[in-house]
């Protein structure tokens, strides 16, 4: 048991893996706060595009 258990940690087949699992997870994080701190900018521009398109609807 004690022999499995120093395999196990001296053996590195999964640490590249683990690795690129972390670099996603950072990644995923990074995007959602950027989304998270532009996305008010981007729903406020889009609500006065769909004003202006209003306003051209109205005016003959």
């Amino acid at each position: 048991m004690t022999g499995l258990i120093k395999r196990l940690l001296r053996e590195e087949n999964g640490q590249g893996m683990a690795e690129y699992g972390l670099i996603l997870a950072l990644i995923a994080v990074v995007v959602m706060a950027a989304l998270a701190a532009i996305g008010g900018k981007i729903n406020e521009t889009f609500e006065d595009i769909k004003g202006k398109f209003e306003e051209s609807q109205q005016q003959p």
